[in-house]
């Protein structure tokens, strides 16, 4: 029985290793001035896309991200329920690379500060998180538009949103509701999915912004 528990537990601790080391890194690099990203396993290039980031009164936000939450289904509250499906959530303030139906104004901007996606490829790409996991996977904004700078400050100082947001992010906005598990997948199409709030981070419009 003891030699017959070893063996067990041996093959537990082999499976666990197997899957740790499965594991591979995920890039996604997003260049604004550009308007592609590139996404790499490993090192290597696997898919090379057209995008659509915010326009000059909605930016997206430059800098490097972990993303937070995943949504197959998504609606924008801010926007009239507005589609967002498969949705990878990057900032507390409800910025998100989703799929959008609008292919034909993909390689310019074009959103309310979200990074969309052809509906096709933000499937790809969500699954592709979904299998590596969101510890794994990073998320590099590049161009020429430090959100800062964009909504009035100076470089280094407070970002305000006040100019893209018409809700309370701390009652009704994607800021309720407190800080429990972000690391999770909704498949329900309700538009009350919401990435976990923090302390430091102001809302913006991307609430889905589509």
């Amino acid at each position: 029985m003891y030699r017959a528990s070893l063996s067990v537990m041996a093959v537990i601790a082999s499976l666990a290793a197997l899957s740790t080391a499965a594991a591979a890194e995920v890039r996604i690099t997003v260049d604004k001035r550009t308007q592609r990203m590139t996404v790499t396993v490993d090192g290597v290039e696997r898919h090379a896309w057209l995008v659509s980031t915010g326009l000059e009164d909605y930016v997206t936000p430059t800098g490097a991200f972990t993303p937070s939450r995943l949504a197959r289904h998504h609606f924008s509250r801010e926007w009239d329920n507005a589609p967002m499906p498969h949705s990878i959530f990057f900032t507390d303030a409800g910025h998100a690379i989703h799929g959008s139906s609008a292919i034909g104004r993909l390689g310019q901007p074009a959103s309310h500060g979200c990074v969309r996606l052809a509906p096709r490829n933000a499937e790809a790409l969500f699954r592709l998180v979904l299998a590596e996991g969101l510890e794994n996977t990073k998320i590099e904004i590049t161009g020429d538009e430090p959100i800062g700078i964009a909504l009035g400050g100076e470089p280094g100082s407070p970002r305000r949103y006040g100019r893209l947001t018409s809700f309370d992010p701390l009652t009704t906005g994607i800021m309720a509701g407190g800080s429990g598990p972000r690391a999770r997948v909704s498949e329900s199409p309700g538009s009350s999915e919401k990435p976990s709030a923090s302390a430091t981070q102001a809302p913006m419009a991307a609430t889905g912004a589509p």
